[in-house]
C-alpha cells in the first residue's frame, strides 16, 4: 500500500495538473485533489495508477473507519439497537474493504491485460467491486438512521461513513475515467 511518506518530497507540476484535471470527473473533486496530490510522483500521468492509488487510499480509510466503529461498539452505554447497528456496520465495512481490495487487484490486472476482452473483463470486475463497496458504506450509514439512535454515536459514525462514501465514489469515477482511456 502507498503512504504519503513513501512519496518523494518534490512533485512534478505535470503530475499535479493531471490529478487536478482527472478529479474534475469525480463527484467530490476537492476531496479527490486533497487526497491524491500527495501521491503525485507515483501517479505521474497514469490513469491506471491514479485509480489504483484512489482505491488504496480508500481501503486505508475503510480500515480506519472499521476500527473507529469497533471501538464505539465497546461503549457500555449503547442500547440494543445501537449495538446491532455497530455490529452490522462493522460487517458492511469489512465487506467494503474486501471488495475494494479485489478492485485494486482487478485494476492492476488491467495494466497487464492482453487484448481488449481481457482488459474489459478486469475493468468490469473493478467497477462492480467498487460499486458494491459504495453500497456497503451506504448500508452501514442506513443502520444509524432514525431518532432512536443516540445523536453522538449516529453523528460520529455517519460522518466517517460519509467520508468513506466520498472516497469510494471518487475512486469509482476515476476507474470509469480510466476505462474511457482504453
Amino acid at each position: 500500500m502507498l503512504t504519503a511518506s513513501s512519496v518523494p518530497v518534490r512533485t512534478s507540476k505535470r503530475a499535479i495538473n493531471f490529478i487536478q484535471a482527472s478529479c474534475k470527473a469525480t463527484t467530490y473533486p476537492t476531496v479527490c485533489v486533497n487526497t491524491l496530490t500527495g501521491y503525485a510522483n507515483s501517479i505521474q500521468t497514469s490513469p491506471r495508477r491514479l485509480a489504483e492509488t484512489a482505491l488504496n487510499v480508500t481501503v486505508t480509510q475503510a480500515q480506519s473507519t472499521k476500527v473507529f466503529v469497533w471501538r464505539l461498539g465497546r461503549f457500555k452505554t449503547l442500547n440494543k439497537r445501537e449495538i446491532q447497528a455497530v455490529k452490522d456496520c462493522i460487517e458492511e465495512i469489512h465487506d467494503a474493504v474486501d471488495r475494494l481490495t479485489k478492485s485494486i487487484h482487478e485494476v492492476k490486472m488491467c495494466g497487464s491485460a492482453k487484448g481488449r476482452d481481457q482488459f474489459w473483463f478486469h475493468m468490469s470486475n473493478a467497477q462492480t467491486w467498487t460499486s458494491a463497496a459504495l453500497t456497503n458504506a451506504n448500508t452501514c450509514s442506513d443502520g444509524f438512521a432514525g431518532r432512536v439512535m443516540d445523536g453522538r454515536i449516529k453523528n460520529s459514525v455517519r460522518a466517517r461513513i460519509l467520508n468513506l462514501g466520498r472516497g469510494t465514489s471518487n475512486a469509482l469515477a476515476l476507474i470509469n475515467a480510466f476505462a474511457k482511456k482504453y
